[in-house]
């Protein structure tokens, strides 16, 4: 094993693929030495034992869903959010544009779709027909303080982003990139405030004994929501300058298709935006999935939350979409992610380590669900494993107002949306809160470590996240 090299890559989701891609296209991975660690498995070895199991069984040393090469979205559902043409600004996707501007980062957005098409990817775009369709919800949901961000979406589907990541994988392993998969990268080695490499070792390993270090002055820290923790942890201990950001909380919703059929068929996601009373909080539906299925993921310790898949082929008549309630945390305490994390263990308590699953009428009439109630209810559950409880047990009290007030108003946008046999799953969070405090060229306060994508507070989404690498590899050009 080369124990020396021109750059190290930790993470293999979007933004470390396409890093690594753009480097290869750039004619660097000819005569330096690239090595992309990720502590998941090859994209053609991810395999979720659920379906044949019939629980989720808990997959060591790490969850194949949030765990491997392409990453936790990618495996997940795998939805393109592109930017819209005719706007001045970057609605989703997170604050890659706060660094690049909006033009370079949108240009950067539509060069990274190009590379999914040539890799494979469904050429229709949703969202961009029946316009005046598409305005009459807009109108709708603004009479009611509802805002809608109208962007573009490409939907790659769960096994179609399977096939379309083996073919990146295997093009960087055939163009002089080393990957290192089930490798965990356990420690940074940091010498007077200068990254010189990585500590690795085989991932699920407590054996100190099979610890190497592999040297580099350049490392890219692409790790994905799955390792937002670990990244906190290596902030704290070689002092790396962060800042607290927002913790995403809140539930994976689930109602039959026909009550959002207007909103798949237009606009396949609807992105919805409120700030209600009486907290006017942030609270935003995310990854809606159309004839869908709720899914677990497993995180460290095993952690199980709950998020969605959206297929080609395979169809179910639920739609499913989370219900995130944004929350600040700053003085005293400023520690999102653990606030997160003890939420998802409240909730994995009460569900003997399963997701809790409630109906939404047994919520408001103050009652918890039993199995019984979700027999005779007119919305299946399309997680089977979910176990009927009270979520509002886990869920704080402040939360539950945001997302129960949301739903409420969602209704009168969308009739039925707060039809009391809709389901709610708890919990789904979205570990992106601690920020990396970086410059425009995504380098952190250790000079020659560099952070990119969701892990780091940049992105929020496959293609923004993507475009960040593919801007990575552009900077490193000058300096490896």
């Amino acid at each position: 094993m080369n124990k020396k090299y021109d750059l190290i890559i930790v993470g293999a989701g979007p933004s470390g693929v396409f890093t690594a891609y753009e480097l290869i296209e750039l004619g660097l991975a000819k005569d330096k030495k690239i090595l992309l660690v990720e502590q998941g498995k090859a994209v053609e070895k991810r395999t979720c034992p659920v379906e044949k199991a019939g629980k989720c069984v808990k997959c060591k040393p790490y969850c194949s869903i949030t765990s491997g090469f392409s990453g936790a979205g990618a495996f997940s559902d795998g939805k393109l959010t592109l930017p819209n043409k005719d706007s001045d600004s970057i609605e989703v996707g997170g604050s890659l544009h706060k660094y690049l501007g909006v033009e370079k980062t949108k240009d950067l957005m539509f060069y990274a779709d190009d590379i999914y098409l040539k890799f494979g990817a469904d050429p229709h775009i949703e969202g961009l027909e029946n316009l005046d369709k598409i305005q009459e919800i807009s109108e709708r949901a603004q009479a009611n303080n509802i805002i809608l961000a109208n962007c573009p979406i490409r939907h790659l589907g769960t096994e179609k982003s399977h096939e379309l990541y083996k073919k990146l994988q295997d093009y960087i392993l055939a163009n002089n990139v080393e990957i290192m998969f089930e490798t965990n990268v356990k420690d940074l080695i940091v010498k007077e405030n200068k990254i010189s490499g990585v500590i690795i070792s085989p991932s699920g390993s407590t054996d100190c004994s099979k610890d190497v270090e592999i040297f580099s002055n350049n490392v890219v820290l692409g790790i994905g929501r799955k390792g937002a923790n670990w990244l906190s942890e290596m902030c704290i201990k070689h002092s790396i300058k962060n800042r607290a950001g927002v913790v995403d909380v809140g539930v994976r919703y689930e109602l039959p298709d026909s009550v959002m059929k207007d909103v798949n068929k237009y606009l396949y996601e609807g992105k919805f935006v409120g700030y209600l009373p009486p907290y006017k909080d942030k609270v935003r539906t995310f990854c809606q999935n159309p004839s869908g299925f709720v899914a677990n993921e497993v995180y460290d310790n095993d952690l199980t939350l709950v998020n969605g898949h959206s297929y080609k082929n395979k169809k179910s008549t639920n739609t499913n979409l989370a219900l995130l309630a944004s929350h600040h945390f700053n003085d005293p305490f400023e520690e999102p992610i653990k606030y997160g994390v003890n939420i998802g263990e409240n909730a994995n308590q009460l569900g003997m380590g399963n997701v809790l699953v409630q109906r939404l009428g047994d919520i408001l009439n103050g009652k918890r669900t039993w199995d019984k109630d979700l027999k005779s209810n007119s919305v299946v559950p399309t997680l089977k494993t979910a176990v009927a409880g009270d979520i509002t047990y886990a869920i704080g009290y402040r939360t539950m107002v945001d997302i129960l007030e949301f739903i409420k108003t969602m209704d009168k946008v969308i009739p039925g949306f707060a039809n009391p046999d809709n389901l709610l799953y708890a919990a789904e969070i979205k570990f992106y809160s601690n920020e990396i405090v970086i410059d425009n060229n995504f380098e952190t306060s250790i000079k020659g470590l560099y952070s990119i994508g969701d892990g780091g507070g940049v992105t929020r989404g496959l293609l923004m996240a993507s475009a960040n690498g593919v801007q990575m590899a552009r900077v490193l050009k000058a300096l490896i």
